[in-house]
């Protein structure tokens, strides 16, 4: 895979941000479908409590709603489930959603593959399936060009898994010979993952099975015996309730007792730290990269040929750090005193910090990675949110730019030391997902693998980056996408989206659903605000801690500049975001509500007082602060959605979705918001811009939802969407 910011990618799993959905009249029709006959949202049990916070006291009206096995919070979801789906179920033209969603979500997805020996090993869904299949294809260059996959066999399909499609392939990494792959499965959207081990040339599933592999690193020895791996602790090793943390590295042996795997790395270490593991590709060196947030690693190194302990290689500033092996020496990827990152080399036996030789300095495009594929440096760059390939030498001299099919993202790309070929995966707005191959003896490219979609007409749509001025006075771009030919009247139907943190980028992404809304003459919009990593290092600092309100400034700023530039106006737009972005919805609705006309708030965080208590929370300390620290306290108080709500205000009709299952953000956050809503907005009883909350049983937060599971959640979304702008599917 490409390496660089390895680490940094497996970080980014650890949260996603989910976007939505919209044609509408010239107003919306305030009662035009309205539900009749229908009593008002459930009445939350009341049960202040009351804390003392850094000097400020706090009272907690909904406490219990963080127990999920509270008799009165499982009574407060079955009401409001029940008042949700009597919303929900009698929109008119829900079957038409229904049916235009199944057929959209039919368009598949593929992955690039990762190479192993003869084989070529990568993922395809197709049609209904509910979740992608992991196939092996045998050969010579690339396989062939046979794009109808004709020579793929199925390795592991975990389809079969489950009758409902809610076991899901988490992560999976193949052996250097192919031999074997490792993979990991989890059900319900847990990412609860299990290790597992499929033999590549018949398809046998090995008995060696590790649980407590969620979101694994995973580095095989040459000859496939044996790998290093990384692994949560079991209940009883660690402090209640900690087992989520203290990732340590072990060693396993192929056919061995996984209980009796020795440790390699970790044991006394701060439960927040992650590692992730690369071996040398002559099994000398063992490369340890420690994540301490989204802003530091700490590299160590270890000679597998000497009894000596990991060596820190990294000087212990605040800075990002990954590497690549090739012939004794190390190739680091770093933002150290270079906000876009640049690339050092280094020899393995001689790493220390004032040895590196820096190889290919920091440009205007920001580096995503580096790694060694055929003797040489693949580089991915992003400028101005799009993606670019490129080739150095070792002696860090460019070679070629990698030509793209158009202005898009590239997805993955992947590549050996020993191999004169990569892979990438591209996409765009208008562009499904496309695997490429790379012959890098005369750098042309060609078509490996794609996505039908016969659904759909790319051609009939525009795809524009716009620049608009934030309060500060920092430029922000943005994507708007739309039919050609849109007329800009003011009052067109317009989703607005964004993420804002964690250094994610919000590049250019094929989403299936998001043609119904533009069939519809809907407008999509996609702000790159500040706290990702569109800029580099800089830009994401610039959103994160004391600067998170710098997010929401340039979110709101997003949406005046649709208005002054007349995309849409107040009664038309609508907003959706998830995870962090569900905390920016969280802000919008409680900074500025006058702008939106609806709100589609998913899998949020919304309690920024008490979200670090909760599932893998602390890992995100880095991020936004604690309310613990009295004066991280004050900056995260300032914003807490849970905590601006105001008693008589009209704010937008609002969908809350959480999943039950979610082990990433708590579905507290949604139970507790969506009561206090309902108690104290003005609109909190209204059954014409309702505040609703939506739960999905058997379902996380996102990763590895199945198909069956996505349309029913996407036919709410756009249902009460369509609902609220007055909107005719």
């Amino acid at each position: 895979m490409l390496g660089g910011l390895r680490l940094l990618t497996f970080f980014l799993i650890l949260l996603i941000g989910v976007v939505a959905l919209v044609y509408a009249e010239d107003s919306p029709a305030e009662d035009s479908s309205a539900p009749s006959g229908l009593a008002g949202p459930p009445k939350a049990k009341v049960a202040p409590v009351e804390d003392t916070v850094q000097g400020h006291k706090i009272v907690d009206r909904y406490r219990y709603l963080e127990d999920p096995n509270d008799p009165d919070t499982k009574l407060y979801v079955e009401q409001e489930l029940s008042y949700t789906r009597a919303i929900l179920d009698p929109l008119p033209g829900r079957d038409k959603i229904n049916a235009r969603l199944s057929q959209l979500l039919e368009i598949g997805t593929v992955g690039a593959p990762q190479m192993g020996g003869k084989y070529y090993i990568h993922t395809r869904r197709e049609g209904n399936q509910n979740q992608p299949i992991l196939y092996v294809r045998e050969g010579v260059n690339g396989g062939g060009d046979d794009r109808l996959a004709e020579k793929d066999r199925v390795l592991v399909d975990v389809n079969k898994m489950s009758t409902d499609g809610t076991v899901a392939l988490d992560w999976w990494f193949a052996a250097e010979d192919g031999k074997y792959v490792a993979y990991g499965t989890s059900a319900s959207g847990s990412e609860e993952s299990t290790l597992r081990i499929v033999e590549s040339a018949t398809g046998k599933v090995l008995p060696d099975t590790i649980d407590r592999t969620r979101f694994a690193s995973v580095a095989w020895m040459k000859d496939s015996s044996a790998f290093y791996y990384t692994r949560h602790p079991k209940k009883g090793e660690v402090p209640d309730g900690e087992e989520v943390y203290h990732v340590k590295v072990f060693y396993h042996q192929i056919g061995s007792d996984p209980a009796q795997d020795p440790l390699i790395f970790g044991e006394g270490r701060k439960p927040q730290d992650v590692p992730s593991v690369t071996l040398s590709e002559d099994d000398r060196w063992l490369l340890i990269d420690v994540g301490e947030g989204w802003t530091k690693t700490e590299m160590y190194l270890q000679d597998l040929q000497s009894k000596n302990p990991p060596l820190e290689i990294t000087t212990g500033k605040d800075f990002l750090y990954d590497a690549d092996f090739f012939a004794g020496k190390l190739y680091i990827t770093t933002n150290e005193d270079a906000p876009h990152f640049r690339v050092f080399v280094a020899d393995a036996s001689n790493p220390k910090r004032e040895n590196w030789k820096e190889l290919i300095p920091q440009t205007d495009a920001v580096l995503q990675g580096a790694s060694v594929t055929g003797g040489k440096l693949l580089a991915q760059y992003e400028h101005n949110v799009a993606s670019e390939l490129k080739l150095f030498g070792l002696d860090g001299k460019k070679l070629a730019d990698i030509p793209l099919p158009a202005i898009g993202a590239v997805f993955s790309a992947s590549g050996r030391y020993d191999r004169k070929e990569i892979f990438f995966g591209f996409q765009s707005f208008t562009v499904p997902p496309s695997i490429y191959r790379v012959d890098l003896t005369d750098v042309k490219s060609a078509l490996w693998a794609k996505v039908d979609a016969p659904s759909i007409d790319p051609s009939a749509y525009d795809v524009r980056q716009v620049w608009y001025t934030s309060k500060d006075g920092t430029k922000i771009p943005m994507f708007v996408v739309s039919k050609k030919g849109i007329e800009k009247n003011g009052k067109n139907p317009t989703l607005l989206t964004g993420y804002g943190g964690f250094n994610i980028s919000m590049t250019p992404t094929f989403d299936r659903s998001m043609f119904l809304w533009m069939e519809h003459g809907g407008i999509y919009a996609v702000a790159n605000l500040r706290g990702g990593s569109e800029f580099g290092e800089d830009w994401h600092r610039a959103g994160m801690l004391d600067k998170k309100q710098s997010v929401f400034d340039d979110f709101i700023a997003a949406g005046e500049y649709l208005f002054a530039q007349k995309y849409t106006d107040r009664d038309h737009l609508a907003i959706s975001g998830g995870s962090n972005g569900g905390l920016l919805m969280g802000a919008m609705i409680t900074q500025r509500p006058e702008l939106f006309r609806a709100v589609v708030c998913q899998v949020p965080l919304l309690d920024m007082l008490r979200y670090q208590n909760f599932q893998i929370a602390k890992l995100w300390i880095p991020e936004y602060g604690s309310a613990d620290d009295a004066k991280q306290f004050n900056w995260l108080y300032a914003y807490s959605p849970y905590h601006h709500v105001k008693p008589g205000q009209e704010y937008p009709a609002i969908l809350f979705m959480t999943g039950d299952t979610d082990t990433r953000v708590d579905p507290m956050h949604a139970k507790k918001m969506a009561a206090l809503m309902q108690a104290e907005a003005k609109n909190g009883s209204s059954k014409e811009r309702p505040i609703l909350l939506w739960i999905d049983t058997k379902a996380g937060h996102g990763q590895g939802k199945p198909v069956v599971k996505q349309i029913e959640e996407r036919t709410d979304m756009y249902s009460f969407l369509f609902w609220q702008l007055g909107i005719k599917p």
